[in-house]
């Protein structure tokens, strides 16, 4: 029994899964077919929206507001809306239906699938006129739309809402699309802005079809006129009145916006793609100047602070510890000299310089171990103005001159004499004991 069991769960184990990416077994994609016109699945969403929105548009000013307009306008509102709802909804079918392909990729057949743009193959799509993924040569003003997945003579752009390209061969079918548009709402907002006003004013105006005749209620309102009669209340009218203005007045602002851009692209004789390649190429040209006149001050600064610790730092290619190893080693030098030098001299209060007292009287052409001392900084007072270039000086303890290692070696001689002199005069007991010498 427990062996049926492992045999069960051994079965699971053996089962393989999908083979992975990367080993050699992943399934390629096929290229999607080339989208032929509007009516090629899948449809985008806003043409979806914009069929939605044009029925909504049609249902409501045919069927609720124009038919309460009074005889004489009523005629002239159908005829005139009805034109442009008419000539708009002609356009829009000849639009999406039109296929604005190259002729030579229209002779192909749209059934086999069409390869993808890459750009690691091709650095671009269409070259000397030859197009790498239709494998076609086309004109000297196509472009490859990715959406539509083929070469559009005379491309202009590729319209969302009607899913498909705007080209050479549906252009004006197009531009008749939008104005007819623009006409035709902008006429049915001022008549349900009209209906709307006439409510709250003169509500009779509104009420002149032969149907309301049997309504006895003056609240009560007929739509679907005169075909389908239906009963409604003031504030259902005016409810479906205020949404219509505001969905009216917000597509008039975006049809007018499209339609004064194609007005001036018109003017100027270039289409939506030249227009979109010509402001690239002006906004690159405005980066390159902006950049040459306006260098980046942080740039600046560096180059500055650079320039600086070039011209003041002269020991930048000596490294630090190599640095730090001679001061130290300097350092230690000079404390032995100052050291040694105050051992012997002094300098008094009342500025004359006296290293020993000595109670004998000086006697006429003796020399005394202070005149040896006066000389002896005399010597040195005349070693400090002599400084040898290249060798390094040191600070002298008695004076605020510099003088050089030479002065200070001879400085040191002198000192090792004076003060064997200095022994063997108080050996001999004829001179008194030194005053006050401090030690380092």
């Amino acid at each position: 029994m427990n062996s049926e069991k492992m045999s069960c769960c051994a079965r699971h184990l053996r089962r393989t899964g999908p083979a992975h990416a990367g080993n050699g077994n992943e399934l390629v994609t096929e290229a999607p077919l080339s989208r032929q016109n509007g009516w090629s699945l899948p449809p985008q969403t806003p043409q979806l929206v914009a069929w939605s929105t044009y029925t909504f548009f049609v249902i409501v000013g045919f069927g609720i507001y124009i038919p309460l307009l009074p005889s004489p306008w009523k005629w002239v509102a159908y005829g005139l809306i009805g034109a442009a709802f008419f000539l708009h909804l002609v356009t829009h079918i000849a639009s999406v239906s039109i296929d604005p392909a190259d002729p030579s990729v229209r002779v192909k057949n749209y059934s086999s699938p069409t390869p993808i743009y890459d750009k690691h193959k091709h650095a671009h799509v269409i070259h000397n006129q030859h197009c790498y993924l239709c494998e076609v040569d086309v004109g000297p003003k196509v472009k490859h739309c990715r959406t539509c997945n083929k070469c559009v003579a005379d491309f202009d752009h590729h319209c969302k809402w009607l899913n498909n390209c705007v080209g050479g061969r549906n252009y004006w079918f197009f531009f008749t699309t939008v104005l007819t548009a623009f006409i035709g709402l902008f006429l049915l907002v001022l008549i349900v802005l009209f209906v709307f006003i006439e409510h709250f004013v003169n509500p009779a105006v509104l009420r002149t079809a032969p149907q309301f005749q049997s309504v006895k209620d003056n609240s009560t309102w007929l739509v679907f006129l005169p075909l389908a009669p239906v009963e409604t209340s003031s504030a259902g009218l005016l409810t479906v009145a205020a949404f219509t203005f505001l969905l009216g007045g917000f597509c008039l602002m975006l049809l007018a916006h499209l339609l004064g851009f194609h007005f001036y692209l018109l003017w100027n004789k270039m289409s939506t793609f030249e227009h979109i390649v010509k402001k690239r190429q002006e906004q690159s040209s405005q980066d390159v100047e902006s950049g040459v006149k306006q260098p980046s001050p942080k740039i600046e600064v560096s180059t500055k602070k650079q320039t600086r610790s070039k011209s003041t730092d002269c020991e930048s290619a000596i490294p630090r510890h190599t640095r730090y190893a001679d001061e130290k080693q300097l350092g230690s030098h000079l404390t032995e000299v100052i050291c040694s030098e105050m051992k012997h001299i002094k300098p008094s209060s009342s500025g004359v310089d006296r290293v020993y007292h000595s109670t004998k009287q000086k006697k006429p052409g003796e020399v005394t171990l202070h005149d040896s001392e006066k000389q002896k900084v005399a010597s040195a007072e005349h070693g400090r103005e002599k400084s040898v270039e290249g060798i390094p000086v040191v600070q002298d303890p008695l004076g605020s001159s510099a003088m050089s290692t030479a002065a200070v070696e001879q400085q040191l001689r002198t000192d090792a004499r004076s003060e064997s002199a200095l022994s063997s005069s108080e050996g001999a007991g004829g001179e008194g004991p030194p005053l006050d010498r401090k030690s380092c």
